[in-house]
């Protein structure tokens, strides 16, 4: 039960944190309601609470902490964007690049092409993860190059389905396209020394990519409107000052963090 604790904690927190990037740049174009500012923590302790049987990690001990959250963090961001892409149904006017799955910027109106489609996604995924399992009984499991190359696999799947979604309309970035890659390379090498399960590896890097990546472009430039709201107007201007009454928060949990990071490492060695 202790576990299971420490997983619905671990997910309420990651929640928070992803919640506050997403409110922060776009509640201005869309306002706040707490409704919707909860959906992704509930959805975290959801997870949190699955992922700690599911993995077989140990949350009471730092490195495999630190691994859990990464893990819940991308298992957030995984199943949220699946279902605004693929299941919501929702107006696309409001957006500039549509958030509903779309060819070359046409939203895809067909509820069945798009179910088919998710189905697709899905057993791309299930391939995916089925390799990297059969992959961890290799001779090579043990390589760095290999613990490398799979920790970023999640993120080169984040890349291109990003590169999908918004080159049609706003352009092909070099830079932005290999910039999860990189990033998630640098993670992974730091959590191989807090895990040996490369499946976990590839989520766990993903997460933190992700929450590095999303804090450098809400917070650093948070006046610079994100792609999807790019040519949208602020409706709700009151917002760009209430939001900031959420970063105290977002900022101690980066602290916690870094902190498990660094407590993880030092445990490992």
């Amino acid at each position: 039960m202790i576990r299971l604790l420490i997983g619905l904690l671990t997910g309420v927190v990651a929640g928070v944190h992803i919640a506050t990037w997403g409110m922060y740049k776009d509640s201005p174009h869309e306002g706040f309601t707490w409704a919707r500012y909860s959906r992704g923590i509930i959805l975290g302790a959801v997870i949190g609470v699955v992922a700690v049987p599911a993995t077989g990690l140990d949350p009471t001990r730092a490195a495999s902490l630190v691994v859990l959250f990464g893990v819940v963090y991308a298992g957030e961001r995984a199943v949220e964007e699946f279902y605004k892409t693929f299941l919501r149904e929702e107006d696309q006017s409001k957006y500039t690049i549509p958030m509903q799955f779309h060819v070359l910027g046409r939203v895809v109106q067909s509820r069945a092409l798009r179910w088919s489609v998710a189905a697709g996604v899905l057993a791309v995924a299930s391939l995916l993860v089925w390799a990297v399992v059969a992959l961890q009984r290799s001779p090579w499991a043990d390589s760095l190059i290999v613990a490398a190359g799979v920790g970023t696999l999640a993120s080169w799947v984040s890349a291109v389905g990003g590169a999908w979604k918004d080159a049609p309309i706003e352009g092909f970035e070099t830079l932005k396209f290999f910039r999860s890659p990189g990033i998630a390379l640098v993670y992974a090498l730091l959590l191989t020394r807090m895990t040996d399960s490369l499946l976990l590896l590839a989520f766990a890097a993903a997460g933190y990519t992700v929450a590095t990546i999303e804090t450098y472009k809400t917070f650093f430039f948070p006046h610079k409107p994100r792609g999807k709201f790019s040519d949208k107007p602020v409706l709700f201007p009151v917002m760009l000052r209430r939001r900031r009454a959420f970063v105290p928060v977002y900022a101690a949990i980066w602290t916690l963090m870094i902190a498990g990071f660094a407590a993880g490492l030092l445990a490992a060695d």
